[in-house]
């Protein structure tokens, strides 16, 4: 069977590159009995791999079996999975088979494999290995053929390390190793299942389905999802009932995205560590440019103190480079008067004049050395360069789109 009639057939949404090499694997293995591991973050849809494995296995008319490992006690896992005697502990009235048992000759999907308890993973090796197993308070030996498939979002490698799970048992499920992608590395699947979940709820409650403004849609693209398929679902299901408007702009769409982690925003390869980085870059620069202009300043205030002396050229041209690495222009200055009480520096210029020797006073104002300021003549000058289009503009920026559009909100720079 072919990817495409899977899809059709488990209505599967999307066109990754990724999503379409778990299916392959999945469609190859099915017709053999090889434990499979599902690997994921959660809210990927793992769950929808042991079905159709199954379904395309000749097991498909046997029983299949979901178990959610984390969902049972500790202390009743090894009933529910293996049957136990009557009388084998407290409350066992009577005897009782387990999956295992149940699913004879079909399929049991182990959901959160990593959670199982490890006189659970003992037992569990020993059916993968001999397909026997003994309820709990027997010792009698039973026979089964099951089709193992398990999954987790855990890093099984650090469990190991932890000594949470067994070596051996991991590499026993681990034959063919399926990993799903994560929402944010399929964007281009975003919006195709947007749609599906507003059609979907559109249907269920009776009422006109939601849509998305093009900014809208680039910043869901953006965002970068931890809860996977699952949020995303349940982000449509509440717009859906919640708002009245059916078209979904940008402002309401940040309603129902909660902040991001830090490392969220980041570009492409960079990392936490590397965001500090720019930050204490900014910083010390600004912490420059802030030292050079009081330098400046106390340079102007020496050198002010005799009035009655010009200034000479290894002076003047002093001067003048405190001017280069400020990016001010250039006086050509002969004279200091006293700075004013203001924090403002006072240059005299010659009046050029054949009878008058009068002097011309320009005041320079020392430029804002405030971070919004700043970070406010940044963002024009991205969205000027890049005529408007803000996904480059917040690339330029290293930021994120939605980072940029609440920036472009708070400094009112829409217009």
């Amino acid at each position: 069977m072919e990817v495409q009639q899977v899809k059709q057939r488990f209505g599967i949404i999307g066109n990754s590159s990724l999503l379409n090499r778990a299916l392959e694997v999945a469609i190859q293995v099915a017709p053999t009995d090889i434990s499979v591991l599902v690997t994921g973050e959660s809210g990927t849809g793992k769950e929808i791999i042991p079905q159709v494995i199954h379904q395309l296995s000749s097991r498909k008319h046997g029983e299949y079996i979901a178990v959610n490992c984390g969902a049972i006690p500790e202390g009743t896992i090894d009933s529910e999975l293996f049957g136990h005697e009557k009388g084998s502990f407290t409350g066992a009235s009577g005897s009782r088979k387990g999956y295992f048992e149940v699913a004879d000759g079909g399929t049991i999907f182990l959901d959160e494999v990593a959670e199982l308890p490890m006189q659970t993973q003992v037992r569990l090796l020993r059916v993968l290995e001999t397909g026997e197993f003994i309820r709990v308070g027997s010792s009698k030996v039973i026979k089964t053929n099951v089709r193992v498939v398990a999954a987790t979002n855990e890093n099984m490698q650090s469990a190991i390390t932890n000594s949470k799970f067994r070596e051996d048992l991991f590499y026993r499920l681990s034959t063919v190793p399926i990993p799903l992608p994560a929402l944010r590395n399929r964007q281009d699947d975003i919006h195709l299942l947007f749609r599906k979940f507003s059609s979907d709820f559109a249907d269920k409650y009776r009422m006109p389905g939601i849509k998305l403004t093009e900014a809208s849609v680039q910043l869901l693209n953006s965002y970068s999802w931890p809860g996977n398929i699952r949020q995303l679902k349940n982000m449509v299901e509440q717009i859906s009932v919640i708002q009245t408007k059916r078209e979904i702009d940008v402002v309401l769409l940040q309603e129902y995205l909660p902040p991001e982690k830090d490392n969220s925003p980041a570009r492409i390869g960079e990392t936490k560590d590397s965001i500090n980085e720019r930050e204490l870059m900014y910083k010390f620069l600004f912490d420059m440019k802030k030292d050079l202009t009081d330098l400046k300043k106390l340079v102007v205030e020496i050198l002010s103190k005799d009035e009655s002396k010009s200034l000479s050229s290894d002076q003047t041209n002093l001067v003048n480079r405190f001017y280069d690495d400020v990016n001010e222009p250039k006086p050509t200055p002969t004279r200091f008067l006293p700075p004013s009480k203001s924090d403002e520096s006072v240059f005299v210029h010659p009046k050029q004049s054949e009878n008058n020797d009068s002097y011309e006073v320009h005041e320079e104002v020392e430029e804002s050395l405030s971070l919004e300021d700043t970070e406010r003549e940044l963002i024009k000058k991205a969205l000027t360069k890049h005529k408007g289009k803000r996904k480059y503009a917040a690339s330029e920026l290293g930021i994120s789109e939605r980072t940029l559009y609440r920036k472009i909100k708070e400094y009112n720079l829409n217009d």
